[in-house]
């Protein structure tokens, strides 16, 4: 006698394809759910709360009225014209019924014609699920299709002058990256699956985690990219063993403890970005610039610019000029006696000193002796997706948005270079975090990368303006308390280093920044970006860097390329080859202040310190 099997079971001897996609205890997802629309609740209030007190600017990157502005000029050149919109709408029901005839051959058990496939290597599509399942396939293949659409159009799009078409091109690139499919949890099969097995407890982690970042964020949403609990500047990061030797309402001068019997006899000032906290030059040990510059026998002072408010609201470039750079000079000249300094600038730490070296020179200063600069534009002929955020009607706006103030919030430059690689930056941590319900891995560069900074509004309008916007710097129109900088005067040997994949400076901005100045610039080019590509320590023996012609010599940055030498490895041995014949002798190492100057606190100070 046999047992008969109920009728609605699955064989024993075959899975179920639909068993991970079914609920498993209704109770407790619904008991889930009702725990996930109260963190919602508690993300809805920290958003409107600071809102209704009037404690919120509304100052994001870019303004919805923004996006819809410059796109609704794309759609307005294909819907004025009949034909051009039958056009783009047949094409795109053309191809849909393409997928969707690929579906029913595919549940006919055919093979698919010419299936729509996502680029090599997006990772946003690696669950086979993507591709076996029906459902998840034809999602997949309509969005890949439609962005496809979207960026033909466009790209056909007749009449846009450069700039709108530039930002109409960055917007649609947020909007496609948004609307991924990977982004939502049931159109995303990983996720879908990972809801139902624990029946919706990663929504709640995730929620709760949402409401957390919103009320961090003071209403704008502070996205977590690393455990930050693991972290803390002067334990885990910023460990090069050094003094505090000068300060002022601008910034604190650190001079390091020399690692080294003898020291070169000419000191060496960096000068960091303000936008960003200078121990991305003194991560950890092992992988800190700073560090391995003191071992290799130089006396090192760097610039810590403060985390401004809203009392430097209208310090400009000349107070930066003037309290920082110069002011780093003199602590140099009264800590070591040296007159002559070599000097590093970094990102726009390194715009300000090219600044700097034609108002010092106009102005009879020629303390600075060589230059190299990191990843730093002079021309912003091509300054890339940041240019998207400068045009006159957006900087009136951000004016306004900083006069309550006085200064930008860090979150905000946080945001818009988040948004210049949304695609890695933004959706896959918005997954992870609040769909996954995961708390992000630590990560010393994502969490320095988080630790941002204000900018003053009178410093930040300038840099806007006269670099991005009408880009004075390179062409000598440029005037700094009434003084005219001209670049070609200055005739300094210079070290210039771009990255090859940089999306903030990019290399061929920084090549065409070189041509500016007077003297011979030794153009480097580094694999990786703007950060790995800097950072990279002999050691880890990673990336490659190419040397060739200098820029005036060479013609195009492309003429360059097809020149240039590459070498494996890190770039930073290759500099030191550069900078050696240029530091001088070598003499007694220097404790930090010297005779002169008494150290108010240990490395990295206490500006470095101040959360924005």
């Amino acid at each position: 006698m046999t047992t008969k099997q109920p009728i609605d079971a699955p064989p024993q001897d075959r899975a179920d394809p639909t068993s991970d996609f079914v609920v498993k205890d209704p109770e407790a997802f619904a008991r889930n759910m009702a725990h996930v629309l109260e963190e919602i609740g508690k993300a809805a209030s920290a958003w409107v709360g600071p809102r209704e007190r009037g404690e919120m600017v509304e100052d994001t990157p870019v303004s919805m009225g923004e996006i819809v502005q410059t796109l609704s000029k794309v759609s307005e050149y294909w819907l004025t014209d009949p034909t051009r919109a039958i056009e783009a709408q047949t094409s795109l029901f053309t191809n849909y019924m393409n997928v969707w005839n690929n579906s029913i051959r595919r549940m006919a058990g055919e093979a698919p014609v010419d299936p729509v496939e996502p680029p090599k290597g997006d990772k946003r599509f690696a669950d086979k699920q993507w591709s076996e399942h029906l459902f998840f396939d034809f999602v997949k293949q309509v969005y890949i299709l439609t962005t496809r659409w979207a960026d033909d159009l466009l790209e056909r799009t007749e009449g846009l002058d450069p700039h709108t078409r530039h930002k109409a091109e960055f917007y649609l690139k947020q909007v496609e990256n948004a609307l991924s499919p990977s982004n939502f949890v049931l159109t995303n099969p990983e996720l879908y699956r990972e809801t139902l097995a624990c029946n919706g407890e990663n929504l709640v982690r995730g929620m709760k985690m949402f409401a957390e970042d919103m009320k961090a964020g003071g209403g704008m949403l502070r996205l977590r990219q690393s455990d930050s609990s693991t972290f803390q500047v002067g334990r885990d990061m910023a460990l090069t063993p050094g003094k505090v030797v000068a300060q002022n309402d601008i910034c604190q001068i650190i001079q390091y403890a020399p690692q080294t019997a003898t020291v070169f006899k000419r000191p060496l000032l960096i000068v960091p970005p303000w936008i960003n906290k200078f121990y991305i030059l003194d991560l950890k040990p092992e992988k800190s610039f700073i560090n391995w510059l003191v071992g290799q026998g130089h006396t090192v002072f760097v610039i810590s610019w403060v985390n401004p408010d809203d009392r430097q609201a209208m310090k400009d470039w000349h107070d930066y000029i003037q309290e920082g750079i110069v002011f780093g000079l003199d602590t140099v000249e009264a800590a070591t006696g040296q007159k002559e300094v070599n000097t590093i600038g970094y990102c726009v730490g390194g715009t300000l000193l090219g600044a700097s070296l034609a108002y010092l020179k106009a102005t009879g200063d020629e303390r600075i002796a060589s230059t190299t600069f990191l990843t730093t534009q002079i021309d912003f002929t091509y300054a890339g997706d940041l240019k998207v955020f400068v045009d006159e009607a957006q900087l009136q706006t951000l004016e306004r948005a900083m006069e309550k103030k006085g200064y930008l919030e860090g979150a905000q430059m946080a945001t818009a270079f988040n948004l210049l690689r949304s695609g890695d930056l933004i959706w896959p941590y918005f997954v992870n975090n609040y769909l996954r319900g995961k708390e992000p891995l630590p990560f010393d560069l994502l969490y320095w990368n988080a630790d941002s900074t204000r900018m003053p509004k009178a410093n930040h309008l300038f840099y806007l303006r006269n670099c991005y916007l009408e880009n004075r710097l390179s062409r000598g129109e440029m005037e700094i308390a009434g003084v005219q900088l001209d670049l070609s005067k200055v005739d300094i040997p210079i070290y210039n280093l771009a990255t090859r994949e940089d999306h903030i400076a990019p290399a061929r901005s920084v090549f065409q920044g070189s041509r500016a100045f007077g003297s011979q610039v030794t153009y480097v080019l580094s694999g990786s970006g703007h950060i790995a590509g800097v950072v990279n320590p002999p050691e880890k023996n990673k990336y490659q860097y190419w040397t060739g012609p200098a820029p005036k010599e060479a013609g195009t940055y492309e003429d360059w390329l097809v020149a240039a030498k590459e070498t494996p490895g890190s770039w930073w041995p290759h500099w030191q080859e550069w900078i050696a014949p240029l530091s001088g002798n070598k003499v007694k190492a220097r404790k930090p202040g010297g005779r002169k100057l008494k150290p108010i606190e240990d490395a990295p100070g206490s500006y470095v310190k101040v959360k924005a």
